[in-house]
C-alpha cells in the first residue's frame, strides 16, 4: 500500500509539473494570438465539462469503492489495483484538460483562453491527491 501511495504521488507531481511545462511551451513556441475558430473553443469547453463529470464518476466507482474495501482488507490486491487504476485514470483525465489548453494555444488562441484549461487541469489534479484508505472508524 505504501509503495502504491508513493508511486501515485510521484505520478501526480510529475503531471502537475507537466501542466506548467505545457503553459510555458505554449507561450514560447505557440503562434502569435490571432483568434481561433469559436467552434473549436466551444467543442473543447463541452468536452471539458464532460471530462470533469467523468472524473467524478471514476472517483466514485473505482477509487472510493476500492478505498472502502482496502480500509477493511488492506492486503486485497484486486482492490489495490482498482484504487491505483482509478487514481491514474483521474490524473489522465485532468491532464487531458490541460492538453486542450495547449492545443488551443497552438491553434492561435490567446493565453487567457488556454489558461482556463491549464488551471482547471492543475487544480483538479492537485485536489485529487492520493490518500491512504482509512477504516470507517477513522483508525
Amino acid at each position: 500500500m505504501i509503495r502504491a501511495l508513493k508511486t501515485l504521488r510521484v505520478v501526480q507531481w510529475s503531471m502537475l509539473a507537466s501542466i506548467l511545462v505545457y503553459a510555458a511551451v505554449g507561450e514560447r513556441f505557440g503562434p502569435r494570438a490571432r483568434g481561433v475558430d469559436p467552434t473549436l473553443s466551444y467543442i473543447f469547453s463541452t468536452l471539458a465539462v464532460g471530462i470533469v463529470g467523468t472524473i467524478f464518476v471514476v472517483r466514485r466507482t473505482l477509487v472510493q469503492r476500492a478505498a472502502a474495501s482496502l480500509a477493511t482488507k488492506p492486503d486485497d490486491a484486486l482492490s489495490l489495483n482498482h484504487w491505483q487504476t482509478g487514481y491514474i485514470a483521474t490524473y489522465a483525465l485532468c491532464e487531458a484538460l490541460a492538453l486542450f489548453g495547449l492545443v488551443l494555444r497552438f491553434q492561435g488562441s490567446q493565453f487567457q483562453q488556454s489558461l482556463l484549461f491549464y488551471i482547471g487541469g492543475f487544480v483538479l489534479l492537485f485536489f485529487f491527491g492520493p490518500r491512504r484508505p482509512e477504516s470507517p472508524s477513522g483508525t
